[in-house]
């Protein structure tokens, strides 16, 4: 799979939030760090359409998101910091089964898709359960549950891992690494970064840095250093 930027760049009243990008993304983990308002959740979302390109274009396995939004986004999984936001159905085996409508299965083909999604995040057992009796980290494994059930050949995060304790934390990134998808993350959290195969970083709406893990968070975590100090 491959994720192409050609010059993509966005723009709103006046102001450049991310300057042309232009980046070839095939590795099979891809971490994104960089400050607060540096442009980095802009760039993720341009690639399921959430964001549209002012200039240049994005591109899924060779599908234009601007032109083919809709198609592109059957391959694209999104998933946001706060999985409040895409849990809607009363129970824990609805919201994931509500994920697969329009899909053509049958009913039992669903429920199969919905008890393989479950296990894969741990929440068999939890079928009938309302989510708003789930922890904050079972519910982000609910909302990736949703998500995998369609299986998409991309799962961009987006901070996925901000609302989490440690050991949840430290779930989701097992769970992450154990999918058998492309998954680019958008974090401020070291760790889950330095889990990938290749990070950049973006700053000021720019890629500042872009590749070993150990060696873009290194150089990152110095700039944050000497910018606290001075």
């Amino acid at each position: 799979m491959t994720v192409s930027f050609r010059d993509a760049s966005v723009s709103a009243d006046g102001t450049t939030i991310l300057h042309p990008v232009s980046l070839e993304l095939t590795e099979q983990r891809i971490s994104i760090i960089g400050a607060n308002g540096s442009g980095k959740s802009t760039l993720i979302r341009l690639i399921n359409g959430l964001t549209t390109a002012t200039s240049g274009s994005v591109e899924v396995d060779g599908i234009p998101v601007g032109r083919r939004g809709r198609r592109v986004r059957g391959s694209v999984g999104f998933l946001f910091s706060d999985p409040d936001n895409q849990i809607i159905m009363p129970s824990v085996a609805e919201d994931v089964a509500f994920s697969l409508r329009g899909t053509g299965l049958n009913r039992a083909q669903i429920n199969e898709q919905v008890a393989t999604a479950l296990a894969r995040v741990g929440l068999t057992g939890r079928e009938e359960q309302s989510p708003h009796l789930l922890s904050g980290g079972e519910k982000q494994m609910l909302a990736l549950a949703s998500i995998t059930a369609l299986s998409p050949q991309v799962i961009v995060a987006d901070e996925p891992s901000c609302l989490l304790d440690l050991v949840n934390r430290n779930r989701l990134r097992r769970t992450l690494d154990s999918l058998p998808q492309q998954v680019i993350t958008v974090t401020h959290d070291l760790e889950l970064a330095a889990d990938a195969d290749r990070t950049i970083c973006v700053a000021r709406g720019r890629i500042v840095d872009d590749g070993p893990p150990g060696t873009v968070i290194s150089a990152y975590t110095r700039r944050m250093n000497e910018a606290t100090a001075s």
